[in-house]
């Protein structure tokens, strides 16, 4: 019996994939390392320090640990100043309509983030206070594909794996919800993966409560 929800964020909720991939471009730059779309392609759903190391791959120079951390903090920092134009209104098409109608029903929702800025993010759009508990890359130590997150997600939730379904966008979580052992939904470049349990364009194509009613029936 599926009784709870967890949402990754990024892509599924709000879309701020251009603000990240401004905020590397600029970091990039500014260390003279190439830096295109298509590498930022590969950092979709991946660690801040992860896809750092995809970003510095293309560096002609080696960077120390205290170096690699410098510039995280400064991509970061670009980002946040990014993310601070978001409004609710930036929430992407279904997202909203679908967790007020998982909430009215009574079943536990819960964000699955491998984000730091998982808090300021749902700030933002206003979404706070809508979920039962929040597992992002502020209290884990690893990112996805490894489960931790979603496993996170459910233990807060007090749910097992077997009664969670995973909504993901990215390959990474896809594969995280699978070996968390939960049933998940592909939506936006997920929606194309024969991996997931169900796919949908995006939250708005998709009637998440009556694919669950009918599951549970």
């Amino acid at each position: 019996m599926i009784s709870a929800v967890i949402f990754d964020l990024d892509g599924v909720l709000v879309s701020t994939d251009e603000y990240h991939y401004l905020a590397w471009k600029q970091m990039a730059k500014d260390e003279g390392i190439v830096f295109n779309r298509e590498i930022n392609e590969a950092l979709r759903g991946v660690s801040r320090m992860d896809s750092l190391d995809i970003v510095l791959s293309h560096a002609v120079k080696e960077y120390t640990l205290e170096e690699k951390k410098m510039l995280a903090k400064k991509k970061n920092e670009i980002y946040v100043k990014l993310i601070h134009t978001l409004q609710p209104k930036d929430m992407l098409p279904g997202a909203k309509k679908t967790i007020e109608a998982l909430k009215a029903a009574g079943i536990k929702i819960a964000i699955g983030s491998s984000s730091k800025n998982t808090p300021a993010i749902l700030e933002q759009i206003e979404l706070t206070d809508y979920f039962d508990a929040i597992a992002d890359g502020n209290n884990i130590t690893k990112s996805k594909p490894d489960p931790e997150v979603f496993l996170l997600a459910a233990h807060l939730l007090n749910k097992t794996p077997e009664e969670c379904l995973v909504i993901e966008d990215a390959q990474s979580g896809l594969e995280a919800a699978i070996s968390a052992g939960m049933l998940v939904l592909g939506v936006g470049s997920a929606s194309s993966s024969l991996q997931a349990t169900i796919r949908a364009k995006s939250l708005k194509d998709i009637s998440v409560l009556d694919w669950i009613n009918q599951r549970n029936r």
